[in-house]
């Protein structure tokens, strides 16, 4: 697949030396990321940056890479990711070149692991193979200015306090504002503070991510809370892995595409992303919005309408490792009680680990099972909605190294709901304009040189709950900056990735 002038030139792509004159790609099917249909063209790339599309000829010395009818796409782009956690531990991110995927949107669900600029420097100073992007944490701002004293609304001195927090991170290059409103500490919040805060990212530029107050019971209300702080702001708003997690509103999603249409009419600049599975990550204690775990109608009512006790299993739990990869249904059945006893008792313990290991986390995840598949599908298809994983490196959910590869299976291949040109939109040129990324996104001139090159016939997720970490097949080469970071479902153990700051930044 490999020729140039000899050895040499084919030992410099692979080791993706920076200074090789240029390389040119020819005999693609090039899907160029904006939605139109796919042309045979050849790509040049120089440096980190695409320079020329059409029918080229090979320069003296350049490297060539022949596809031979491989579809070419820009990266995908995950607009919300976890692949940070651990600190890039494997800086060559295997999981994610397997399926595509060259750069991750973190700082998600309010969550921050310290100020923008330190984030940054940290990264640059050791990068890894795909590029990084970053929101500022509402999460983050409220711990840095209440501490541990986050029960409660915040007063107008702590909100001025994140504002100026925020202003810091946004001069820096953050994306913007995320939260994390079902979560501590950001569902002790209320709507004014979090509209200041918005108010302060729109300022600059930035943009609002949030997963809601609400994804079951009191979706609702938190829709209107996320549509209400556009319209106020200004700001671009969108939904984190946009769902109806709730029994009780299986097969409704076509209503809510319908309010964010009418949203969208208004004015309001609302986008969503989504993940293709229909079972989520996160606490055993985010189904409690009153944050009572001794309460057991309320567990009853969380593994009947919200989830059931075969569909939660667990993901981490530091008090017993040995439940991981058990269902509540299981545990209960070992402890010879009703499943709400159980969930009730799996909370309490482990909140009591928590506290007897301060600093020690992750204590405890569970998977549940929530949403119906029509309405997964139906999102999906939304104009406006690009694809995510929500997911990380180490974790039981299949999503971190399956999401972008089972787009393609399922939703292009088996359920015909989207062309590969609308599936590859929504991976790239979307999810860049989703998330206020310039510059990468598309197949074109100038652009950075971050590509895909893989078989529409064969990629395919191999991730299960009982193997998360299974690597995706059908994608041949991943290039990140112009230096080739996978080579024969390999990385080549190149580390190009760059911290991608809000442009003008």
């Amino acid at each position: 697949m490999l020729r140039g002038s000899g050895l040499a030139a084919a030992v410099l792509l692979l080791l993706g030396n920076p200074a090789a004159a240029s390389t040119l790609i020819t005999g693609a099917m090039v899907y160029d990321g904006s939605g139109a249909p796919a042309r045979q063209e050849f790509v040049r790339v120089e440096n980190d940056r695409i320079v020329a599309i059409g029918k080229l000829r090979p320069h003296k010395g350049e490297t060539v890479i022949e596809a031979k009818g491989l579809a070419l796409a820009p990266g995908f782009i995950d607009s919300h990711s976890h692949h940070d956690r651990g600190d890039y531990a494997d800086r060559a991110m295997p999981q994610l070149l397997a399926e595509g995927v060259t750069t991750i949107v973190v700082g998600q669900d309010g969550e921050s692991s310290g100020a923008f600029a330190d984030i940054s420097k940290q990264f640059t100073t050791r990068p890894a193979a795909v590029n990084v992007a970053a929101y500022t944490g509402h999460g983050y701002l409220r711990s840095q200015v209440m501490g541990t004293d986050f029960k409660r609304v915040a007063t107008s001195s702590e909100i001025q306090a994140m504002q100026r927090l925020l202003d810091v991170d946004m001069k820096a290059g953050s994306l913007g504002l995320s939260t994390g409103l079902e979560y501590d500490p950001g569902i002790y919040s209320n709507h004014d503070e979090v509209v200041a805060l918005a108010r302060t990212a729109a300022a600059d530029g930035g943009r609002y991510i949030s997963h809601m107050r609400s994804e079951d019971t009191g979706f609702d209300a938190a829709l209107d809370e996320l549509l209400d702080i556009g319209a106020k702001t200004g700001i671009p708003v969108q939904i984190s892995h946009l769902k109806l997690g709730i029994v009780d509103r299986w097969g409704d999603a076509k209503t809510v595409l319908a309010k964010l249409d009418a949203a969208r009419a208004r004015g309001i600049k609302v986008t969503a992303d989504v993940y293709p599975y229909e079972y989520w990550q996160s606490t055993l204690t985010v189904l409690f919005p009153k944050r009572d775990f001794t309460d057991l109608s309320a567990a009853r009512f969380a593994l009947t309408h919200l989830t059931t006790p075969e569909g939660m299993r667990l993901g981490v739990y530091a008090p017993d490792p040995s439940l991981v990869g058990h269902t509540i249904a299981e545990i209960s059945a070992q402890r010879h009680e009703e499943p709400a006893a159980t969930y009730l008792w799996l909370i309490q313990t482990a909140e009591a680990w928590r506290s007897a290991h301060p600093g020690i986390e992750p204590v405890e995840a569970v998977i549940g099972t929530a949403m119906a598949p029509e309405d997964v599908a139906d999102f999906i298809a939304w104009p406006y909605s690009n694809l995510c994983s929500d997911g990380m490196i180490v974790s039981r959910h299949p999503r971190g190294a399956g999401a972008f590869a089972k787009m393609l299976r399922v939703y292009v291949r088996e359920q015909h709901r989207l062309t590969l040109t609308e599936a590859i939109r929504k991976m790239t040129s979307l999810a860049a304009e989703n998330v206020g990324l310039k510059g990468r996104g598309l197949i074109r001139p100038g652009y950075k040189a971050d590509l895909v090159l893989f078989d529409p016939d064969q990629i395919a997720d191999r991730a299960t709950v009982e193997t998360p970490g299974a690597l995706a097949v059908g994608v041949s080469d991943v290039m990140v900056n112009g230096v080739l970071v996978y080579r024969k479902a390999q990385p080549t153990g190149n580390y190009p990735g760059e911290f991608i700051k809000r442009e003008g930044q």
